[in-house]
């Protein structure tokens, strides 16, 4: 199966609106990004943002921007950081890469298309020598564990190998590391809103 990762045009917008219905059918409405979503992002950042096409159909995206991320005030929600989905708060000058969506068809998924999606971010995050990727990461293992313990204890039982999570142990196993949790991140029943602070570092970052 070929898979072929090219970088955001307005001719893919129609089609990752129906993407995301697919891939997130537990996400609240607005939590949805839609047609004219799609074309601000290829507006503003087209060369960081990716789709991944099988026989000329969208399968998979891979869409972020640019911020100057504060650890130190690392709480936030979703909604608040895309700006609605627009990503007007892309800085062309940020120090880090905002991973806003991945998102894989699911007829399309554990066949590596991820994994060339976190290449493509990761590529342009060391081709414009930017600190890393930082993201929000959804926790939907959780929904079969969230009678049980809490958001806290399920991510360190997952870093630890204990449980898969399908999300969670895909990030952790292309270099993320968890920084965190973020409360009410985004509006989602199978994790009760919860969500990982997650981060890569680009180890061929040079400080200017």
């Amino acid at each position: 199966m070929t898979i072929r990762i090219e970088t955001i045009e307005s001719r893919f917008a129609r089609a990752l609106e129906q993407l995301q219905r697919d891939c997130f059918p537990t996400l609240g409405a607005d939590e949805l990004m839609r047609e004219e979503h799609f074309l601000n992002h290829c507006r503003l950042f087209p060369e960081g943002n990716f789709v991944a096409l099988h026989d000329e159909h969208v399968i998979g995206l891979g869409s972020g921007f640019l911020i100057d991320f504060d650890f130190d005030q690392a709480q936030h929600s979703f909604k608040e950081i895309i700006d609605g989905g627009f990503y007007s708060h892309h800085d062309a000058n940020g120090d880090w890469y905002y991973g806003a969506d991945i998102s894989v068809h699911p007829d399309f998924r554990r066949r590596g298309v991820g994994s060339l999606l976190y290449k493509a971010r990761k590529d342009i995050v060391k081709r414009l020598n930017r600190r890393g990727i930082v993201a929000g990461g959804l926790i939907p293992g959780y929904a079969d564990f969230k009678a049980i313990m809490t958001p806290r204890t399920y991510v360190d039982r997952v870093i630890a190998g204990e449980i898969y999570d399908s999300t969670l142990s895909f990030q952790l196993g292309r270099g993320f590391t968890v920084r965190g949790l973020l409360e009410d991140y985004i509006e989602d029943e199978a994790s009760d809103n919860w969500a990982t602070l997650i981060v890569w570092e680009n180890p061929d970052f040079q400080s200017n």
